[in-house]
């Protein structure tokens, strides 16, 4: 990754941090997208210039085009052109059964999931494709394969995030810019906090690794995939759960 420019969204905490930290580590300059946690992607910004790399923390809510060309546009500036980009940011969404959802409720989980990584892809394939080089990798959920109760919007977003992904693959490989999936199970993050430990337990007992994700787990899978050694994968879905889904 050394002298590659990555942009990561979402990377103020869990896997987006994890990941934006390994890259960094691995000699590539990272921008650092947050949307409401400055903080703590200024925090990370720091850790990783007092390492000696090179990052940026860049404000956008990446389900806004405005913001999100803005963005983009302040990371060419102060890093160069974007040769990686991680699609992390998550969207939220209720749990509960389908019969509770609200339409607006099941829309705003569905077009938030897929503008993120309409709109980030479309500011910077341009750039690549005209490079004839660059990896576009987004980070889905092993639950687009296969659901639990309660998560069917979750499902159904990442699923169709899935589908995105194979699409453009196709659409921009002849022009040598490789986009994938990485699909982890569940990862002790801030956002999985609320489950209860004896379900987090009970779902790692599952797993043939015995043990549930850490961050880390999922960001080393990224630098594997994003990596020059991955230069002939395309178009892939990669679980990340200690063999709890195999394909």
């Amino acid at each position: 990754m050394k002298n590659k420019v990555a942009l990561v969204t979402g990377a103020s905490r869990g896997i987006g941090r994890a990941t934006a930290k390994l890259l960094a580590a691995e000699g590539a300059a990272v921008a650092v997208n947050w949307f409401q946690s400055e903080s703590a992607a200024r925090a990370l910004v720091d850790e990783i210039t007092q390492a000696g790399g090179r990052a940026l923390a860049v404000r956008a809510d990446v389900r806004d085009e405005a913001q999100v060309r803005a963005m983009v546009a302040e990371v060419e500036q102060s890093l160069g052109s974007v040769d990686l980009l991680v699609g992390n940011a998550a969207i939220g969404f209720p749990v509960k059964p389908f019969t509770e959802f609200t339409w607006d409720e099941f829309e705003a989980k569905l077009t938030g999931e897929l503008k993120s990584i309409f709109f980030c892809c479309q500011a910077v394939l341009p750039g690549m494709i005209e490079r004839k080089s660059g990896s576009i990798i987004a980070i889905s959920s092993t639950l687009s394969r296969h659901s639990s109760p309660g998560f069917i919007v979750h499902s159904t977003a990442k699923s169709g995030l899935d589908a995105f992904v194979r699409s453009l693959a196709e659409e921009v490989g002849p022009f040598g810019v490789r986009v994938n999936v990485v699909a982890p199970g569940l990862t002790l993050t801030d956002a999985t906090a609320w489950l209860p430990e004896e379900q987090k337990a009970m779902i790692g007992e599952m797993a043939p690794l015995k043990r549930v994700a850490l961050p880390e787990d999922i960001a080393g899978v990224v630098l594997a995939v994003a990596s020059s050694h991955s230069r002939f994968v395309t178009g892939c879905y990669i679980p990340v759960s200690g063999g709890l889904l195999m394909l």
